[in-house]
């Protein structure tokens, strides 16, 4: 092993009895659906939370942490976790918030016959550039694991700009691997671009593949205004009560269905950014994914042997643990 460091990391799909303290019983003139999402649908979400927040619990280990690649036999997939940043408001209001076109590894090219600029799939500039840093290296160790893996699919995922590298990504790995079923979760991402773009990732994943999770009246997803040119895909999931149950959870297919979260107007990055699915594993002050035991029928515990920043997760699937171990450090390209 080449880990300096050791994490043990806790993870369940189905545990939904912790509490969050939120004190919004659900958002008001929100009404509750006859019929939620199914509770393999919930538990997925539950899931690929935890995933997503992995990236985050290493920053008081390795600040340069960027997210990391592991390997689920169970499920014969790849899950790639992206990292967003504790500086989200300075990032997303920043000079980088204008539209660039979308351009790097596993992209593909762009259409000359575009007529104009808004023809085109464009992005936030500091998205693109967050995803470019690693994505070779990524598309790389992706391509090496699945010629041993053949049967595996990919999963992206991200929090907050994490959220908004996963979308980018996701559009890579479909280009880059056509054969490859590709899902996307993300959770609190902040619109990332032109209406083109949104298209775009609806067109290669699939509304069906796309999970793009909102919590109550979290800022993040709206912060960036639609009259800047910005635009979400959907499929949207939308928590809109703090009661953790498949039933509370609203799902809309188009990116700005009038009816879902993006009616609230944005306050920012507030509490409900940094709890999702009954957990606060987003917030720096937080080290574990979950705090509560579980039962081994629900539980599987991640030894994670860390290197640096991007790192690569391979593993062995024991009866009710998953090893990880092997960490291949990739480094931003521009390191």
């Amino acid at each position: 092993m080449r880990g300096i460091d050791e994490v043990q990391v806790t993870q369940t799909a189905n545990d939904t009895n912790e509490t969050t303290g939120w004190p919004w019983p659900h958002f008001p003139r929100s009404d509750d659906p006859s019929v939620g999402v199914d509770q393999q649908t919930y538990d997925d979400l539950v899931r690929y939370t935890k995933y997503a927040s992995g990236a985050y619990q290493f920053q008081s280990i390795i600040t340069s942490t960027k997210g990391f690649i592991a390997r689920d036999d169970n499920r014969e997939e790849f899950v790639v976790a992206f990292k967003g940043s504790s500086d989200t408001t300075t990032i997303l209001l920043d000079a980088s918030i204008i539209l660039a076109p979308l351009k790097g590894p596993g992209l593909p090219p762009l259409d000359p016959s575009a007529v104009s600029r808004s023809a085109e799939p464009r992005v936030h500039v500091g998205f693109l550039l967050g995803y470019n840093s690693v994505a070779q290296k990524v598309l790389d160790e992706l391509a090496l694991q699945l010629r041993a893996y053949p049967s595996y699919n990919i999963v992206a995922c991200g929090h907050s700009l994490g959220g908004s590298f996963a979308s980018i990504a996701s559009v890579a790995f479909s280009h880059t691997f056509p054969r490859r079923c590709v899902t996307l979760y993300t959770f609190g991402q902040p619109r990332t671009g032109n209406p083109p773009f949104a298209e775009l990732v609806e067109r290669a994943i699939g509304t069906e593949r796309i999970y793009r999770c909102v919590h109550l009246v979290d800022g993040v997803p709206t912060m960036i205004p639609t009259q800047l040119g910005y635009r979400h895909f959907g499929a949207e999931y939308w928590q809109f009560t703090e009661l953790g149950a498949p039933k509370n959870v609203k799902h809309f297919e188009g990116g700005e269905d009038p009816n879902g979260s993006g009616n609230i107007p944005s306050t920012g990055v507030n509490p409900a950014h940094w709890v999702y699915f009954l957990q606060r594993e987003f917030s720096k002050h937080v080290h574990a994914l979950t705090r509560a035991p579980l039962s081994p029928q629900v539980a599987s515990t991640i030894k994670v042997m860390l290197t640096k920043s991007f790192w690569t997760c391979s593993h062995r699937l024991g009866s009710n643990c998953m090893h990880l171990g092997e960490l291949m450090r990739i480094p931003p390209t521009n390191a």
